[in-house]
């Protein structure tokens, strides 16, 4: 005799018989319910691998907004004034916007040479050597020591 495969069944629970389930009631389906209940789930659509990242930089390359925080920078720069003198300085916000708008243009700034440095070395991702390689390619002006 031929052995057959067993298959896994459903457990009940349960042990010996119980009172058979009630149904549910179910309403009736009229052409404006029809459209609200599928029998199956819709499927998110995933876009392709990158054209995320590229609608996020086309945004970020329209918007001439600030892309830090005001109120976080404006803590780090009262943080390191203090570190620096003893004195009890203030800062005008206008003073504080100007330098948030040149340390925001830096950073974008070496950002980019350093992802052409690291398109020249046939890679994608940017690392610590490429961000080392564009401010050494900058000169000692262009990058504090």
């Amino acid at each position: 005799m031929a052995r057959t495969k067993q298959t896994a069944r459903k457990s009940t629970g349960g042990m010996g018989t119980s009172a058979p389930k009630k149904k549910a009631v179910k309403k009736p389906v009229t052409p404006s319910t029809r459209a609200q209940v599928r029998e199956f789930p819709r499927k998110k659509r995933h876009a392709k691998k990158g054209t995320v990242a590229l609608r996020e930089i086309r945004q970020y390359q329209k918007s001439t907004e600030l892309l830090i925080r005001k109120a976080p920078f404006q803590r780090l720069v009262r943080e390191i004034t203090a570190n620096v003198s003893t004195s009890a300085t203030r800062w005008q916000l206008n003073a504080v916007l100007a330098i948030q708008e040149a340390a925001e243009a830096y950073l974008v700034q070496l950002l980019e040479d350093s992802n052409f440095c690291a398109i020249h070395a046939k890679r994608v991702t940017i690392m610590p050597r490429d961000m080392q390689l564009a401010q050494r390619l900058r000169g000692p002006a262009r990058h504090p020591m």
